[in-house]
């Protein structure tokens, strides 16, 4: 006998959250999520949605790229609305791996001196000195949202 399981919103929202900040849309479920990754140095949420676009044969070119820090701390994105090269919420989710550990990469990518990398900036600096590599592997590519987070939430 198969069952059906209803989510409530609060809960689809907990799971698109845990989805979001691993760099990841919910593959049968959407929801609202909290702060997810992080663009310039601001905190954005999404709505993940029940995306799969890796087989498409779009070109990388009409993807942003979220890097995944693989639950070190929230991913970053390299664009968001209003950028002129922003692809309207096409993502491609690039595996990162800290050869040293997060914690060295943290340490030459932390320019404002916040606790976490949250822009490409900073994580450019990280990729510099080789603390981060972008493994070139592609773990998701998706559709979703971003909205800023407001100040305080």
């Amino acid at each position: 006998m198969i069952r059906s399981t209803r989510l409530t919103p609060a809960a689809l929202a907990v799971a698109a959250l845990g989805l979001a900040a691993a760099g990841f849309a919910a593959p049968a479920q959407a929801g609202v999520s909290g702060p997810a990754f992080w663009i310039d140095g601001q905190l954005y949420r999404t709505v993940a949605t029940p995306t799969d676009l890796a087989d498409t044969g779009a070109p990388a070119s009409t993807y942003d790229a979220i890097y995944s820090f693989g639950g070190a701390q929230r991913n970053v994105a390299e664009a968001k609305p209003g950028d002129t090269d922003f692809n309207g919420g096409r993502w491609a989710v690039h595996e990162l791996s800290f050869p040293s550990g997060y914690a060295a990469a943290l340490s030459s990518g932390d320019a404002n001196g916040n606790g976490v990398v949250d822009s490409t900036v900073e994580l450019g600096l990280a990729f510099a000195d080789g603390t981060a590599v972008d493994t070139g592997n592609i773990l998701r590519m998706f559709v979703c949202t971003v909205n800023r987070v407001p100040a305080g939430g």
